[in-house]
């Protein structure tokens, strides 16, 4: 990290793609700095020179050379290089080239709480309906799709260390946006749709998760916490500690009755078939 990203408070990188963004933030920042110097020192001369004491006599004329002109154009060729040769390709790295995950999450929003969810063993998220949100079903898990019996929801994000990360962001109201600062990265989470992220952790341990889109009251209060374990067996042995889908009242009922269907549905056991008698040998005259 950069003198100035640490002199403003940026929190340490936990990404891969972190440190190309720091990259880029102080170099912005620097530019930014030499922007602000350069045009309070205008200032300042400006002011001076344009002192009524000093010049009693209006000038109809103006500033002469074309200084400010070149400046102007080293500015235009400046923004134009950070936003060709950074922001263009770290953007094209998060968006279209998306890795095969190792582990798969939907993030869903709400005023003003987050909710995780996990697929389970058979890898399947089950499929949801917004109509069936409840206290007791807070994502409206569809309890007559059998890959959503499985699944694991949870109010904290936990993720193993040095593994690709894919995130379906979406929302139950109004906009809202998951922002991830450790490992630098936010994405909107909209209503009705499902907007995907991918990252890599780098580092073990805990951090704040908060909403990055101004959507109620209480967004001040919209936070949760990522914690990154240090491996994939930690996580796992994790994952299987969660309560799943069908360990709540809705999934119990759920599970019992397509225990009862497939029961139903199975063929059943043949009858047995007595012996035959025997018969009697002819007796020949």
């Amino acid at each position: 990290m950069g003198y100035l990203n640490k002199l403003f408070g940026i929190s340490e990188v936990h990404s891969q793609h972190g440190q190309m963004v720091d990259h880029m933030l102080e170099i912005v920042h620097w530019f930014m700095l030499l922007l602000f110097v350069g045009w309070s020192i205008f200032l300042v001369i400006t002011l001076w020179k344009g002192y009524h004491k000093r010049n009693p006599k209006a000038n109809y004329h103006g500033v002469q050379s074309h200084a400010s002109s070149h400046l102007e154009i080293g500015v235009i060729i400046t923004e134009v290089i950070l936003l060709l040769g950074f922001a263009f390709p770290l953007w094209a790295n998060r968006v279209d080239q998306f890795p095969n995950p190792d582990v798969r999450v939907n993030a869903w929003a709400e005023q003003f709480a987050w909710n995780f969810q996990y697929p389970g063993a058979d890898g399947k998220f089950g499929a949801t309906d917004r109509f069936l949100i409840s206290s007791q079903n807070p994502i409206g898990i569809d309890p007559e799709d059998p890959n959503g019996l499985d699944d694991v929801i949870t109010g904290n994000l936990v993720l193993p260390n040095r593994k690709q990360i894919e995130i379906n962001v979406t929302s139950k109201d109004v906009i809202h946006n998951l922002a991830l600062p450790t490992m630098r990265i936010a994405q909107d989470a909209d209503p009705g749709k499902f907007s995907r992220m991918w990252f890599v952790p780098t580092k073990a341990g805990k951090s704040d998760i908060i909403c990055g889109q101004l959507c109620g009251p209480v967004h001040g209060q919209m936070r949760s916490e990522l914690e990154v374990v240090t491996d994939e067996k930690k996580f796992q042995t994790w994952l299987s500690e969660q309560q799943t889908f069908k360990d709540s009242p809705v999934g119990a009922k759920a599970a019992e009755k397509l225990k009862a269907a497939q029961a139903a549905a199975a063929p059943a056991a043949p009858a047995a078939v007595p012996p035959a008698a025997a018969t009697p040998a002819l007796e020949v005259k």
